[in-house]
């Protein structure tokens, strides 16, 4: 998937997407680092993609513009797979 896309859907959503990561939203440099430290030292953690935050983003603006016909429009536009963006909307 496009970085592009996926920076345009970071903008069009609103920060209830990412509120998990709240706390590190306004963080910058040596603060950003220092709160990963302070807040998750010594734990095991898992960093999702910016793909895997988005996905479920795009994948409701592609259910929202689909006619019935346009997969490969959709597809293209948002960066998914014929297959999954098919998969997606008839599920």
């Amino acid at each position: 998937m496009d970085k592009q896309i996926l920076r345009q859907a970071a903008r069009r959503h609103p920060a209830s997407i990412l509120q998990p990561y709240d706390a590190l939203m306004d963080l910058q440099g040596f603060d950003a680092i220092y709160s990963i430290c302070e807040n998750l030292g010594g734990a095991t953690i898992y960093v999702p993609s910016a793909r895997k935050i988005f996905a479920q983003c795009l994948e409701k603006e592609a259910a929202q513009e689909f006619n019935g016909y346009n997969y490969e429009v959709l597809a293209k536009k948002y960066g998914f797979s014929d297959r999954h963006l098919r998969r997606m909307l008839s599920g």
